[in-house]
């Protein structure tokens, strides 16, 4: 598959392809990076591997070839039939899926396929990067991600408390999985070339992962919403107590009811209950 922008830029007239900016389509061009994206998921021979926004199929092609049985899916029609034409018909551990990522998350990965371990390796496009992150944490978990991600994006998963950046994703991600070692990435690594830094984004599964209910996941977007405000105020009405049970625990972290949302730590969030 191509691996080089010439290359890319030569498919994409014979499709009679236009990249799209809405659906974040910036082809991955540098076998470097591709090469990087497998190593750091530790993708062996019959591995499950999910893959979001497969494009023109280079990353896809390396996982292939890697001995990965591949679930993909694709929302871009002209290139998913261009993908069913040629790697779906050359490899029958491709799995390839037409629709929106957001509302199949791990491309229709059969549930025990998923039970037995699979990993998700992807080039993610921008614009979906969060809904798609907060729909994989609802379960089942990947042993390991790495996504291309958008820096900005790939900051805010990984922010500390006390950080302009650190949200209520922030929490739900990091209550999953740790992040590991990742990568920079170039602009020069895409065709088209995008306007924003990317970042290569590695995370394991935690031997004990947390998964936030959905009315405690809620009530912490709430809190994130008004992140200025003092927790204390943010809670009143919003539980049977107000949140006294989960303010007495603040003493310990060295915190009080005047703490914002954004100096609290991901443990003690955790510790919310609705």
């Amino acid at each position: 598959m191509p691996l080089s922008p010439s290359h890319t830029r030569d498919l994409l007239a014979k499709l009679g392809h236009q990249p799209k900016r809405f659906l974040g389509q910036n082809f991955l061009v540098d076998g470097n990076i591709v090469r990087k994206s497998l190593e750091l998921a530790g993708v062996k021979a019959g591995d499950a591997v999910v893959e979001v926004g497969p494009g023109l199929g280079t990353l896809t092609s390396a996982l292939l070839q890697a001995g990965a049985e591949v679930w993909a899916v694709e929302k871009d029609r002209a290139l998913h039939a261009h993908l069913t034409e040629t790697l779906a018909l050359e490899h029958r551990t491709l799995h390839l899926l037409e629709g929106d990522a957001v509302e199949h998350p791990l491309a229709g990965l059969p549930p025990e396929r998923a039970a037995a371990g699979f990993k998700v390796v992807a080039n993610l496009p921008y614009a979906i990067s969060t809904p798609w992150m907060d729909e994989v944490l609802g379960g089942p978990l990947p042993e390991r991600m790495v996504l291309m991600l958008q820096q900005e994006a790939a900051q805010r998963y990984v922010a500390e408390p006390g950080s302009k950046q650190f949200g209520s994703i922030s929490i739900f991600v990091q209550s999953a999985f740790a992040p590991d070692r990742g990568h920079k990435v170039a602009a020069a690594c895409f065709f088209p070339r995008p306007d924003i830094e990317s970042y290569l984004l590695n995370l394991a599964r935690r031997p004990q992962p947390f998964v936030f209910a959905p009315a405690v996941k809620q009530l912490i977007r709430a809190c994130f919403q008004q992140r200025r405000k003092q927790i204390g105020s943010l809670l009143r009405g919003k539980l049977p107590d107000d949140g006294a049970a989960w303010l007495a625990l603040f003493p310990a972290a060295g915190l009080d009811a005047r703490a914002r949302p954004e100096d609290i730590p991901v443990a003690l969030w955790q510790q919310l209950r609705v």
